[in-house]
Parts: structure tokens; C-alpha cells; sequence
């Protein structure tokens, strides 16, 4: 019993250091954004990184999310008599929860993975330690660009990807089901109540910051050769995956709230 206590003791400390140390980097790659040095070809160079690399990706997955979504509804609405409200009700769940949601996940695992992969090999290589040597603060030169970047990209990947959903579904309303394309798109005047457009712009923009603190943190923790460096890329991307959930839940409920 003594010893299960001091091992309960001992993982809940290193919790706590991990978490502590986790806060502290997020905040000190804030501080970053608005403090010199800034490293705007690294920001670049990622913005094209997550922005180009993960675009074709999200498009795909959102528009078969939208075709799916308009498929459901439209055959629960059938026996109801109101398959009028298909473009209503699949572009306020893609704008406000799936949309968001899904971009997030395929960012994270696309573009958190990479992130914690690269800074990973770099710690391992012992190149992170370079940059302290010569004076650079590895923290502002590798995650605030990540971070920023990241921060930015999301929301107009997420924008695009919830016009490709809305796209799709309008193909399947008006080709598949024999709906009027134009009461589709009156009804998609829905998603711009502040609400909708509040709640669609917030998420992706804290889920970007979320993924990319937790991503880089984990490279720049990475211990133990290439087995330390796959833990730490899957840790990655099952942490954002989770946080990702919980955040959704946690804003939605404060919006709802507000509202």
C-alpha cells in the first residue's frame, strides 16, 4: 500500500510539472507575438506548411461531410414534409459544430503531427540546444511562429472547408433529392445571426492555439531516441484530439450562455 501511495504521489507530481511547464511555454510563445525578435519568414514558410499542404485535404473531407449530412437530413425530413429546412439545418451544423470540429482533427493530424515530429528530430539531434548556445531562444524561434501561424491559418481552413460542406450538400439537395436550389440557399441565410458567425470564428481560432501549443510542447519534450519521437508525435495528436473535444463542448456552452 505504501509503495501504490508513493507512485499515486510521485505520477501526480510529474502531472502537475508537465502541466505547469506546458502553461508556461503556451505563454511564453504569446509573449512572442508581440515582442521583438520576429521571425517572419519562419511564419511564412509555416503558413504555407498548414495552410497549402493541409487545404486539398480538408476540402475533400468536408465536402463528403456536407453530402452525408444533407442525405440524413433530408430523409428524416421527407415523412415530416419539411425537406425545406435541409440547407438550414446543414449549414448551422456545419458552421457551428462540424465544420469547426473536423478541420481541427484533420489540422492536428496533419499539421500538429508534423510539428512534433520536426521539433522532436531537433531535439534529438541536440540542434535545439544550438540555438541556446548561440543565444536564441528556441521557444520564440520554433513554437511562436508554429503557434501564430497556426492560429491564423485555421480559421480561414476551417471558412473554406464549411463552404465546401455547404457546396456539397446543395449538390446532393438539388441533384440527388430533386430539391429547388433556391430555397437551399434561403435557408442557408440562417448562419449569419451573430451566434452562428461568433461561434464559428471563435472555435477554430482557439483550436488552432490548442493544437499548436500541445503539438510543439510535446517535440520539445521528446526523450529517448526514435521511440520517444513516436510517443510524443501520438501523444500530440491524442491530446489535441481531446482537447479539441472538451474545448468544443466547454465554448459552445458559454456561447449558449451568452446568447
Amino acid at each position: 500500500m505504501v509503495n501504490i501511495y508513493k507512485k499515486g504521489i510521485s505520477g501526480l507530481k510529474s502531472s502537475l510539472t508537465k502541466l505547469q511547464e506546458f502553461y508556461l511555454t503556451s505563454f511564453q510563445s504569446m509573449i512572442g507575438m508581440v515582442s521583438r525578435p520576429f521571425y517572419g519568414r519562419d511564419l511564412l514558410e509555416y503558413m504555407d506548411y498548414c495552410g497549402t499542404g493541409t487545404l486539398g485535404i480538408i476540402v475533400l473531407v468536408m465536402v463528403f461531410i456536407g453530402m452525408a449530412l444533407s442525405l440524413q437530413i433530408s430523409a428524416a425530413f421527407a415523412s415530416l414534409g419539411l425537406q425545406m429546412y435541409t440547407g438550414k439545418v446543414v449549414s448551422v451544423s456545419v458552421v457551428t459544430e462540424i465544420g469547426p470540429v473536423a478541420c481541427a482533427l484533420v489540422f492536428a493530424g496533419r499539421a500538429g503531427s508534423g510539428m512534433a515530429s520536426e521539433i522532436g528530430s531537433m531535439v534529438l539531434r541536440h540542434q535545439v540546444d544550438t540555438l541556446r548556445v548561440f543565444g536564441i531562444d528556441p521557444i520564440r524561434k520554433l513554437m511562436t511562429p508554429r503557434v501564430l501561424g497556426s492560429v491564423l491559418m485555421l480559421p480561414a481552413l476551417t471558412m473554406l472547408g464549411n463552404c465546401a460542406a455547404i457546396l456539397g450538400g446543395y449538390y446532393i439537395s438539388t441533384l440527388g433529392n430533386n430539391q429547388s436550389g433556391a430555397v437551399y440557399w434561403e435557408s442557408i441565410a440562417a448562419v449569419f445571426y451573430p451566434q452562428y458567425i461568433f461561434t464559428g470564428f471563435l472555435k477554430p481560432l482557439f483550436f488552432g492555439f490548442v493544437i499548436a501549443c500541445l503539438s510543439c510542447y510535446m517535440g520539445l519534450s521528446t526523450k529517448g531516441g526514435s521511440l520517444g519521437l513516436r510517443s510524443a508525435t501520438t501523444a500530440a495528436f491524442v491530446l489535441s484530439t481531446i482537447f479539441i473535444i472538451v474545448c468544443d463542448f466547454l465554448i459552445t456552452k458559454i456561447i449558449l450562455l451568452l446568447f
